[in-house]
């Protein structure tokens, strides 16, 4: 198994679970035990949007970085593993740094963009045997 391969798929693992934990804490902290807060951008809507997202993709993102660590990745295997993981925190940055859900920032653009783009391709690897 690729080292590579192993440690993307650990951060993506870590990302998960740490913001479900940032989840908890924060209705611990609030006193919301169920659903957001009445505030649309409130901190905690913004990270249970970040945990949300990441369990929509993260498992499957898992699942094809782990196929082409097991066949040995190429070089453009790796790239897109990577480019899939950074891509998935950028995007958790762009929903929990900045204040609003409403509007557009970088971060978000780049990393929704990212992962479609490398997820994609890593389909698209798969199927072609690249």
């Amino acid at each position: 198994m690729h080292s590579i391969v192993l440690y993307c798929t650990a951060a993506l693992g870590a990302l998960l679970f740490l913001l479900g934990l940032a989840v908890s804490i924060l209705r611990f902290r609030t006193g919301i035990g169920h659903g957001g807060a009445p505030e649309r951008n409130a901190l905690l809507n913004r990270v249970i949007r970040a945990h949300a997202n990441t369990a929509e993709f993260a498992p499957f993102l898992a699942v094809l970085f782990l196929y082409f660590g097991w066949k040995g990745p190429s070089s453009l295997d790796l790239a897109l593993v990577i480019a899939a993981s950074v891509s998935r925190f950028l995007i958790v940055i762009g929903l929990v740094v900045w204040p609003s859900l409403s509007r557009p920032n970088p971060a978000r653009f780049v990393g929704a963009l990212g992962t479609y783009l490398s997820g994609a391709g890593l389909c698209l690897a798969m199927i072609v045997g690249w």
